[in-house]
């Protein structure tokens, strides 16, 4: 049940009803992480948790933001153009409004209000939801013809260009066309995509927010992506490749001899494996082998904390407690690493069980608690009957 019933808020701060409302999910990427920049297919899904907006025109020619996750407010009029103000949360919306008047779309003024479910900070894609949701309204409101693949890389170069990070497209990939009980197995270099049957079962998918601030991700993150470029440079020069993850596991064997650093040969050879069990993680889902899968998430995370080195004792913590537990069927950390989220495969009748668990294995270990979430894998985003409560 919603904290918040929002069309009661929305009265509240604009005296009116709101005419729309539309949701945007965050998402989980399920295994695949460090692949979106090396050219390989990852496998994210949308949660059930996510952003709301709640939207409805003016007569003054005004663009007014609130958001009952942040006490700051926001108002700014019509203009033709518009930069980033700070670093409020309200700068994602308007680099949606600045893409659509730059690319010559009439706009008019809007009442806006958003209520995000998603844990701050998590990386749990609450930007690219809130960047999403916004794109998707005024796409709806103004007619103005963007496609699902349009919004997408609206959104991504709202993110790149105008907030200033350097992200790959799979988050608003995910959160764009997620489908209820189907993860998305996309291709980030050509962004063909499947929808693989993901049908959870008796399982629930439990997010566990480590609630560890991620302030070395972004160096660390640079890092990786540059010492990938080493790595792709050394095989070039033997093959005729244009990403890290154009080989598979048995020609990489053959060719690794040509890395001759040792740290760089092991962030490759994360990249060339993660790759290859995405693909065996997508055969899993669709022939119902929970445990297999369970299996995939766990090396996944081996290889995320050994070879590409992005875990930390937090987000181990949370695997080591999992692994302990029968009803568990894989865990991995989930996102850039050095903090944010960890996700298991819990049997949903025991997940509160679980959920005390791994607090209490968390809290003893790292010394505060996490934050335990139980999600399904949810739709994309879209529009909403207007009574939200």
């Amino acid at each position: 049940m919603m904290k918040y019933n929002l069309q009661q808020e929305f009265y509240k701060l604009y005296k009116k009803e709101a005419d729309n409302a539309y949701f945007s999910p965050g998402r989980v990427n399920l295994i695949g992480e460090h692949i979106d920049y090396n050219g390989g297919l990852v496998m994210p899904c949308a949660i059930t948790f996510g952003t709301y907006l709640l939207v409805s025109p003016n007569e003054d020619g005004i663009f007014r933001f609130s958001s009952l996750n942040f006490e700051d407010k926001y108002e700014v009029p019509l203009q033709q153009h518009y930069q980033k103000n700070g670093n409020g949360w309200f700068n994602f919306p308007i680099g949606v409004i600045e893409h659509f008047l730059k690319d010559g779309h009439e706009l008019g003024g809007l009442d806006m209000l958003y209520f995000g479910d998603i844990p701050i900070s998590s990386g749990l894609s609450s930007s690219a939801s809130i960047e999403v949701v916004t794109a998707y309204a005024l796409n709806d409101l103004f007619s103005a013809g963007y496609s699902k693949l349009d919004l997408v890389k609206l959104s991504k170069s709202v993110e790149n260009n105008f907030i200033g990070v350097n992200s790959g497209i799979m988050d608003q990939f995910a959160v764009t066309f997620g489908e209820k009980n189907k993860a998305l197995m996309l291709n980030c270099d050509t962004l063909d995509y499947q929808a693989v049957d993901s049908n959870l079962g008796e399982y629930v998918l439990a997010i566990i927010n480590t609630n560890k601030p991620r302030q070395l991700a972004e160096s660390k993150y640079n890092e990786r992506v540059q010492e990938c470029k080493e790595a792709l440079t050394a095989l070039q020069q033997e093959l005729n490749i244009n990403h890290l993850c154009d080989i598979d596991s048995a020609s990489f064997e053959k060719h690794q001899h040509l890395i001759t650093n040792p740290v760089v040969l092991k962030r490759a050879k994360h990249v060339i494996e993660e790759n290859d069990r995405v693909k065996l993680a997508a055969k899993a889902l669709a022939g119902n082998n929970l445990d297999k899968f369970g299996r995939l998430m766990y090396a996944s995370h081996d290889s995320l904390r050994d070879l590409y080195e992005v875990s930390g004792a937090e987000l181990d913590a949370v695997v080591e407690y999992s692994q302990t537990n029968p009803n568990v069927a894989g865990a991995r950390m989930t996102g850039a690493g050095f903090g944010g989220c960890a996700i298991a495969l819990v049997k949903g009748d025991t997940f509160d069980e679980y959920s005390k668990a791994v607090t209490e294995y968390y809290t003893s270990k790292i010394g505060y608690a996490p934050s335990v979430y139980s999600s399904s894998i949810g739709n994309g985003v879209g529009l909403l009957s207007v009574a939200v409560n």
